[in-house]
């Protein structure tokens, strides 16, 4: 069974989507980043665990964002991000890697056991869902907030196992967080460390047996 994350993964590299982000709202992605860690820091967690173990609500988080944006940055402009809805926005326009939707698809087609394992926030799921729709359905869908856990935490990897009812071995981590490749392997899963789509084709053919059926969704624009 391969299991695909969504972030950076089936959806578009996460570097395009902080820039997608400060060109909707001009924070750029250090000023982001700088005050998730500072809300998360603050409650001894890390940079995102707050609002993907939903230890708070995106409106807290997003008003704490704005707190730790005003005293990093005085004077910051701050009208056109919605922190308290901060997914709804930063979702707006992205549509799904195309490539990897074509590999869940094909491995799906190829009689393999397809998830979603994601380190999510409760209340963006009206809006990443539909991004990963074109991918069709997936037999089992892990995400940190509904579990109360979050890669890399090797819990996340034990209790993806059991819900699908397969053995460590029998499972594949598709990831773009080396950290969570790492982890996922010390529990015996395999994985496939995302950094380019033609890259994570090979690797998931050499994963899978299926070498020839996902060479051939490495076209040009896969590149």
């Amino acid at each position: 069974m391969i299991w695909f994350d969504f972030g950076g993964v089936l959806s578009p590299p996460l570097a395009e989507l902080y820039a997608s982000y400060e060109r909707k709202t001009g924070v750029t992605p250090e000023q982001l980043v700088g005050a998730m860690r500072t809300v998360a820091e603050g409650m001894g967690l890390p940079t995102l665990a707050p609002v993907e173990l939903a230890v708070v609500s995106e409106a807290e988080w997003g008003r704490g964002l704005d707190r730790a944006l005003r005293a990093a940055h005085p004077g910051i402009d701050l009208s056109r991000a919605r922190l308290e809805t901060f997914g709804e926005q930063w979702f707006a326009g992205v549509t799904a890697n195309p490539v990897m939707v074509a590999a869940l698809r094909c491995a799906r087609e190829h009689g393999l056991g397809v998830g979603i394992l994601s380190n999510n926030v409760v209340e963006w799921e009206p809006y990443w869902l539909p991004i990963v729709e074109p991918a069709g359905e997936v037999d089992f869908l892990v995400d940190s907030c509904k579990v109360g856990v979050r890669k890399p935490d090797p819990e996340i990897f034990r209790l993806a196992a059991r819900t699908a009812g397969l053995a460590p071995e029998q499972c594949v981590l598709v990831d773009d967080l080396a950290a969570n490749c790492t982890a996922a392997e010390a529990e015996g899963w395999r994985t496939v460390h995302f950094r380019d789509d033609r890259q994570a084709l090979r690797d998931l053919g050499r994963c899978t047996g299926l070498t020839a059926a996902f060479e051939k969704l490495a076209l040009p624009t896969a590149a």
